[in-house]
């Protein structure tokens, strides 16, 4: 199983941070992002969107709470936030399923509010901040 542990204390880290994220889970599609208000969770989807040739602005989806964008193949990418989701019910009205199980990449954020929701199999990222370096872990959840 692909096991990911890494540390950085800077945004000029974050291409090389992401470029190990997508090469060590190529043949991974759902990324679901596990920390604190912060640590910088939008800020690393901002970076993995942008090397899969997304050219729209990548911003967190807070009040929509699911983005879509386009990477260099046309093909869609799902950013969600689910931060202001105050039941499950809310994610069910959105139709939940058919973006985690449509084989697109799918990145959540504040995804403890949707756990029991989540894919069978799944990249758990979780991010940390510790004295101004952030750490990340990231492996296969199923």
């Amino acid at each position: 199983m692909p096991f990911m542990q890494t540390s950085f204390n800077s945004t000029d880290q974050l291409p090389k941070v992401a470029s190990e994220l997508l090469s060590k889970f190529a043949d991974e599609r759902f990324f679901a992002f596990f920390g604190k208000m912060g640590v910088g969770k939008t800020t690393l989807i901002k970076e993995l969107c942008r090397q899969l040739g997304v050219t729209d602005n990548v911003c967190s989806p807070t009040f929509a709470i699911i983005n879509e964008y386009r990477d260099r193949d046309n093909e869609p990418i799902y950013h969600f936030d689910f931060y202001r989701l105050k039941c499950l019910d809310e994610a069910y009205d959105i139709g939940y399923e058919e973006y985690f199980y449509s084989g697109n990449y799918c990145f959540t954020e504040w995804t403890e509010k949707i756990e029991p929701l989540l894919p069978d199999r799944y990249v758990k990222v979780e991010m940390a901040e510790n004295n101004g370096n952030r750490i990340l872990s990231a492996y296969v959840a199923d």
